[in-house]
């Protein structure tokens, strides 16, 4: 009866969900394209072959895609015969799995989770697993993967308080849904009693630890001769704000404004989260009396930062680790405003030190695992935050600990991928 309430709302959302996507798509032009796969009337990839088996990982956009790579590669090892269909719901999710994955795998944009798109997508895809990363959960799709006999595993599991809350309030459709997964892999203990306190069956459900400690370093390190290798070698303190979001850009300025009062010769790395904010945030830079420059401009690398530069913009997709690379300290966005942070442990993998600001309900966990080995910092605004900055800044040996100990609790933490497979091993032999 719920679901049957939740699924014709759903239907009446359709037309305001459409308009919202043509929104969307005045900034960013991919979101009015592909819509017969988000009602499940597009064919299935070139090349697909529903009678192979099909592992079939739902990822909603950059962050989780980004957390599935260890996995997606471990399978593809384990089983080379077996076909991975990875659905995200955004373009720049669509854009990550092409660029991480090629044509290893297949790629389409997730249903709306309406029945009869949900219906004709599982019987096209026919998969023999579902896992979904993070908190990726939808009634439709998990009652008709339970039905047609698909196992679900709800992989990287991750349940913050405030969500939990949420859930508490549709208790009636939550509950059943969560009663169909077959196994939870809950990133923390807190993470799994939340999920069966909201109904899971607790022999479901397994703390694993979470996928992103698996993150893979590129030892080759940075591109020779490259804007990176040049900002690492030119003796300037570089700070990172990595994944920054709407409105959290402004307290970056005024903190590094602070820090410039500081240290005149230090240099900014903004990159921010979403590439439909690109020139605003530069015009932002402009606005605010910094000499920016982009990182999309810097074809001439030497003449195109000069000493008086203040702040590149990284206006590029997949070059996170590289803007990484060549910062001294990192600071995480999503977190001077209330998104919950992005990820904290690429940085950290990196001997790098990081400092956050307090919203950090995404990787709650995480953020205390690192602050409790001294490897990351809270600040409570941008004015906490420039002190902080000016206060490493001026304190090698500090960064040198607080990075080592970022380094060693993310090597000591990457059981979460074995317990995985042993999951999926264990589901489909």
């Amino acid at each position: 009866m719920y679901r049957f309430v939740y699924s014709l709302l759903f239907y009446l959302a359709v037309p305001f969900i459409l308009f919202k996507l043509l929104w969307r798509s005045l900034k960013a032009p991919a979101y009015r394209r592909r819509w017969a796969e988000r009602f499940a009337l597009a064919s299935m990839p070139e090349g697909f072959d529903a009678s192979k088996q099909t592992i079939w990982i739902h990822a909603v956009s950059v962050g989780e895609t980004v957390a599935s790579v260890p996995l997606v590669r471990q399978l593809r090892q384990a089983y080379p015969s077996t076909q991975i269909m990875i659905t995200t719901m955004t373009p720049t999710g669509s854009d990550r799995v092409a660029a991480l994955f090629g044509d290893s795998v297949y790629h389409q944009y997730i249903p709306y989770d309406l029945p009869a798109a949900i219906g004709r997508f599982i019987d096209a895809l026919r998969p023999v697993m579902l896992i979904l990363m993070e908190t990726e959960l939808w009634p439709n799709i998990i009652h008709h993967c339970h039905r047609q006999g698909v196992r679900i595993v709800l992989g990287n599991a991750r349940l913050s308080a405030r969500s939990a809350s949420a859930y508490r309030k549709i208790s009636r459709l939550s509950k059943p849904m969560l009663s169909e997964i077959d196994c939870i892999a809950a990133q923390s203990p807190a993470d799994a009693h939340r999920f069966i306190e909201l109904g899971a069956t607790p022999e479901a459900v397994e703390v694993t630890g979470s996928l992103k400690f698996n993150v893979e370093i590129d030892e080759s390190g940075l591109p020779p001769g490259s804007i990176f290798q040049f900002l690492k070698e030119s003796g300037r303190t570089v700070l990172i704000a990595a994944s920054t979001r709407d409105s959290e850009e402004g307290k970056v300025l005024a903190a590094f404004a602070q820090c410039l009062q500081s240290d005149a010769s230090m240099l900014l790395l903004l990159v921010p989260r979403h590439p439909e904010r690109f020139d605003n945030v530069v015009n932002l830079c402009q606005q605010k009396g910094f000499t920016v420059v982009r990182r999309s401009q810097l074809k001439s690398i030497q003449a195109s930062v000069q000493d008086t530069t203040q702040i590149v913009v990284g206006d590029s997709m997949g070059e996170m680790q590289s803007y990484y690379r060549c910062a001294d300290i990192a600071f995480v966005g999503g977190s001077l405003v209330d998104t919950g942070c992005q990820n904290v442990l690429e940085p950290a993998a990196l001997g790098i030190p990081v400092v956050v600001g307090p919203s950090q309900y995404n990787f709650a966990s995480i953020c205390s695992q690192l602050e409790e080995a001294g490897a990351l910092r809270t600040v409570a605004d941008e004015t906490e935050l420039a002190r902080f900055l000016i206060e490493l800044n001026g304190d090698e040996a500090e960064q040198e600990r607080m990075g080592a100990a970022g380094e060693k609790l993310v090597r000591a933490n990457q059981g979460a991928l074995p317990a995985m497979m042993k999951i999926v091993q264990s589901a489909i032999g």
